[in-house]
């Protein structure tokens, strides 16, 4: 990996024309990975802000970034390779980042994980979006109790409603509302333009490489089971 050097002439360079250093989470606090961690347990980073016009912008293929210094401050230290930690790492990290841009997306519309969800599994099911209450409950995988309460928070905010079945008076079916669509449309866009940001430095032959790739690493996870 890169030496201190390297990075010292780096960060000259940066400062000498405009350019500051990376922006990692936790760097202007004195916060970084803790001493105690592991390979594979590196703490999330959140990765520089986007670029208003990656697309444009040349692409830096030699820059250091946290798993770098990662990987070299556990060099020699303990049994694990190189290529599969930065893989395994980078990997984790970008599920962090993608975990961080939900909740905030969320909490920009006004929505917590659980009615997300929730909404999620009814707009799915397309027109009239609806579901029994157990139907949601073993997609979702909680208990009969908690979906009750989740369907009782999202019908106070009346993003859903019940209905009564016309045919057995007994059958509850649960429909989104335009007004629950509505948000959880809201949510989808701001998720979807963050992964876009996130995935902007691959052009569209990188992306169809980079796809096949991670599905031949799943398939792999999920054959072996």
């Amino acid at each position: 990996m890169r030496g201190e050097g390297r990075e010292q002439r780096r960060v000259r360079d940066g400062a000498a024309d405009g350019r500051g250093g990376p922006e990692v989470e936790g760097a202007a606090d004195g916060q970084g990975a803790p001493d105690g961690e592991g390979p594979v347990e590196v703490a999330a980073q959140a990765p520089a802000p986007a670029r208003a016009q990656a697309d444009a912008e040349p692409e830096v293929v030699d820059a250091e970034d946290s798993v770098d210094r990662h990987i070299a401050r556990w060099r020699h230290k303990a049994p694990f390779d190189e290529r599969v930690e930065g893989i395994v790492t980078r990997i984790q990290m970008l599920t962090k980042h993608v975990a961080q841009v939900k909740g905030r997306a969320l909490a920009e519309v006004g929505l917590q994980a659980f009615e997300f969800d929730t909404l999620h599994r009814l707009a799915s099911r397309g027109e009239p979006y609806r579901a029994t209450p157990s139907e949601l409950a073993a997609e979702l995988m909680v208990s009969p109790a908690g979906i009750t309460g989740r369907l009782h928070t999202l019908e106070e905010a009346g993003s859903i409603r019940r209905i009564r079945g016309t045919d057995d008076r007994r059958r509850v079916d649960v429909e989104l509302t335009e007004p629950g669509r509505a948000r959880w449309m809201a949510a989808m866009t701001l998720l979807d333009r963050a992964e876009r940001t996130m995935v902007g430095p691959l052009d569209e032959t990188d992306q169809d490489v980079l796809i096949a790739l991670l599905k031949r690493m799943l398939l792999r996870v999920e054959n072996t089971r």
